[in-house]
């Protein structure tokens, strides 16, 4: 295991702490004060528990660094150097319906360049973790994207268009031509656990679409980190704002966006 750093540490910290909160929340997922936010988005008052907790961890060990948090958005010093990037509940609809998947997601910013990421499972008990340069790991265990290379051995991840939200047929286009290519497609909820377990080598690729910069930040610094490849889809480079996701290790990484773009509609 390589030495964490005293940055890496204070995420660490803060997550857990995040996670134990919403392992007692979670136990108690029938009695939570639940708001509509919009078609089929809902935040809890675990979420906003959760991100208030990690604000006033991250701002205690870091008071200069500023925030962008999914639940209360961007804040702190416009011109700071360094920013949080935060989901203090990726997979809000799981937690809600009961479904032991979802994370803490944080990352680190320096002037545009992700230099850490930590996404925690509370339930499983399960951290992964990465730093630029030094490698991913879950629970002091490193890991590796995986080796497969034939698309027919793969088992893929994705991310559903959900009510109130457009790109269904698109979506729909894009699963056929994939799923007709590989071994398995699972849809499971929680983008920052997909990208954590791509890093893994559980899946051997994820793609989806019109995600958030909390939702996948932390995840492309551990895909990184694990010797996987990441990208737009169509393989531009990849930035945590991003319209589209895709990752996979290199050759499964080829195979996947030349189905993904074949699936594209054709303009004209």
């Amino acid at each position: 295991m390589a030495a964490r750093s005293a940055l890496l540490n204070v995420m660490i910290r803060a997550a857990d702490k995040a996670g134990r909160v919403l392992r007692r929340d979670y136990g108690e997922v029938a009695n939570l004060q639940v708001s509509r936010k919009g078609p089929a988005d809902f935040v809890s008052a675990a979420d906003l528990r959760a991100e208030k907790l990690l604000r006033e961890e991250l701002s205690r060990a870091r008071p200069d660094y500023a925030f962008l948090m999914e639940e209360s958005g961007a804040s702190g010093d416009p011109e700071a150097a360094r920013r949080w990037i935060v989901d203090p509940l990726d997979g809000t609809s799981n937690f809600l319906h009961g479904l032991p998947h979802f994370a803490v997601s944080i990352a680190l910013e320096e002037r545009g360049t992700l230099l850490a990421g930590v996404v925690l499972d509370p339930v499983k008990d399960e951290l992964f973790y990465a730093e630029k340069g030094r490698g991913a790991f879950l629970n002091d265990r490193r890991i590796r994207v995986s080796a497969r290379e034939r698309p027919d051995e793969a088992l893929i991840a994705t991310g559903i268009p959900f009510a109130g939200h457009g790109g269904h047929a698109a979506f729909q286009a894009e699963l056929g031509a994939v799923a007709g290519r590989v071994a398995g497609i699972r849809r499971w909820g929680t983008a920052s656990l997909d990208l954590a377990y791509v890093a893994a080598g559980r899946f051997d690729g994820y793609w989806e679409r019109d995600l958030s910069s909390w939702d996948i930040a932390a995840g492309i610094v551990l895909v990184r980190e694990a010797g996987g490849t990441i990208s737009e889809i169509g393989g531009r480079e990849i930035r945590h704002e991003s319209p589209s996701i895709l990752a996979s290790n290199e050759p499964l990484h080829r195979v996947l966006n030349g189905l993904l773009r074949g699936a594209a509609p054709k303009s004209g």
